[in-house]
């Protein structure tokens, strides 16, 4: 038996806040997004996919030792952008900004100790982000997505303290997927 699961921060209040507000101005434009409920976004760290059920008490030692290594990052919201072209966008999301160096090198530690229970190692560059909508497929470049890259640049929030790593069951459904926590540790380390 197999779990679909991933490595993640839950949102601090406030910055839940701010991406609830920021969810809800942005639906109002006429874009073709499959938006994110506000309250399923969080950072995710590590997408592990289809983890034997077997093999969560490991990757639960691994990840609790990693982070007793690092303490925890400070955080906070820093304008708006998307992954893709102009003429093709994929991924709308909200950027993050503070410890981010740092947590680059938390996740890239996870991966390494993660690699013996199979989990595939991301060689991209990690960019933390919150993603808040998925364009549809085959649109093309809109004003409109200029115009809400230009409105939301500014977005910010104060900076708060991500110092608890979770350990979520993912359960895809019709209506968006459905998020357990099956475990949390906190990041108590210097690092």
């Amino acid at each position: 038996m197999v779990t679909r699961s991933f490595l993640a921060f839950e949102l601090p209040v406030d910055i839940k806040n701010t991406i609830s507000q920021l969810s809800q101005e942005m639906k109002r434009l006429p874009l073709d997004v499959r938006w994110v409920a506000a309250d399923r976004i969080h950072l995710t760290v590590v997408f592990m996919g289809n983890v034997p059920v077997d093999q969560l008490e490991g990757i639960g030692a691994v990840a609790e030792r990693v982070c007793q290594r690092y303490g925890a990052f400070n955080i906070f919201l820093r304008g708006v952008g998307f992954f893709g072209s102009r003429w093709n966008p994929r991924v709308l999301w909200v950027g993050l900004d503070g410890d981010v160096e740092r947590i680059s090198y938390f996740r890239d530690a996870l991966q390494k100790h993660l690699r013996p229970f199979g989990i595939k190692v991301e060689k991209r560059q990690f960019r933390p982000h919150l993603t808040l909508g998925r364009f549809r497929r085959g649109i093309r470049r809109d004003v409109r997505l200029d115009e809400l890259l230009s409105k939301y640049q500014g977005v910010t929030s104060p900076k708060r303290a991500f110092g608890e790593l979770v350990l979520f069951k993912s359960d895809l459904r019709p209506d968006g997927a459905v998020y357990t926590r099956l475990n949390s540790w906190a990041l108590v380390g210097r690092y």
